[in-house]
């Protein structure tokens, strides 16, 4: 029998740009407890994109990255007669934006000799212009996906 659906809490929009999102990146961003340091970066990352050229809202940016980054299929394992196959299946909106946030913040910290804003400014930037490694993660999922699709008709 399953477990009784949780209650979702509105989530409390940050203070600079009133947008859940960048409160929910925030908290993603964070490491150990660490809020405050969390905030700096993004805030930083973010002032940075808004002083490049050409980019006038960082907020639009910002969300244009998270659509491009999300995956729209990726491979699930599913166990049939003794055999694992990885089957596709399509990504909740939920998870959609959750690998989109981890995949964006990885492939800044993968990045070495700049401090984290400009990595992450960096790593946005990218996106927007379906460029980069978060970007690279998604066309890797995208293919296998597409690889596997033979075994679509065990996704029940």
């Amino acid at each position: 029998m399953r477990h009784p659906l949780k209650n979702k809490y509105p989530r409390r929009p940050d203070l600079v740009y009133n947008s859940e999102a960048i409160s929910r990146f925030i908290n993603t961003v964070m490491w150990d407890g660490k809020k405050d340091t969390a905030r700096t970066l993004v805030y930083g990352a973010l002032d940075i994109i808004k002083n490049s050229e050409g980019n006038p809202d960082p907020l639009e940016t910002f969300e244009t990255a998270i659509r491009n980054v999300a995956p729209l299929m990726e491979v699930r394992s599913r166990r049939v007669g003794g055999a694992n196959y990885q089957v596709p299946r399509e990504v909740p909106q939920q998870r959609r934006v959750a690998l989109a946030y981890r995949w964006l913040i990885n492939a800044a910290r993968a990045q070495k000799g700049k401090p984290m804003a400009e990595r992450l400014a960096s790593e946005i930037m990218l996106a927007v212009k379906n460029e980069g490694s978060a970007i690279k993660k998604k066309d890797d999922m995208h293919r296998m996906a597409d690889a596997n699709k033979a075994f679509a008709h065990f996704a029940w």
